[in-house]
């Protein structure tokens, strides 16, 4: 049986490098938006739709949301455990949170694939 350790070198190693993939690829996606939306022909909705239309394009923006809300999940839930002592008020915004990102998504999908 394996015993876990609560504290200690690699407690928190795993969200440290799932917060920096995802803020890598948050980077990445950034700069590829950047470039696609300067070389649309103007702003409007039809140009916006279309770039939106490609499906990679919207599995690719589906995922950077994703990993938006994986990012700020991370972030908020240490928040919480550092600054909030009491176990239920910290349990309670913990699932405040977890929803909220959780319904973000769905709502991010929604846009998505309603373009």
């Amino acid at each position: 049986m394996v015993k876990r350790q609560p504290v200690g070198a690699h407690y928190g190693l795993k969200d440290w490098i799932a917060q920096r993939a995802t803020a890598v690829y948050m980077a990445i996606y950034t700069l590829i938006f950047a470039v696609c939306a300067l070389a649309l022909p103007e702003l409007s909705y039809e140009a916006w739709s279309g770039l939106f239309s490609n499906g990679l394009f919207k599995f690719l923006s589906f995922l950077f949301f994703l990993s938006v809300f994986y990012h700020a999940w991370i972030g908020v839930r240490d928040l919480w455990m550092d600054y909030i002592k009491p176990a239920g008020v910290r349990l309670a915004l913990h699932l405040v949170t977890l929803f909220l990102l959780v319904g973000y998504a769905g709502w991010a999908a929604q846009i998505l694939w309603r373009l």
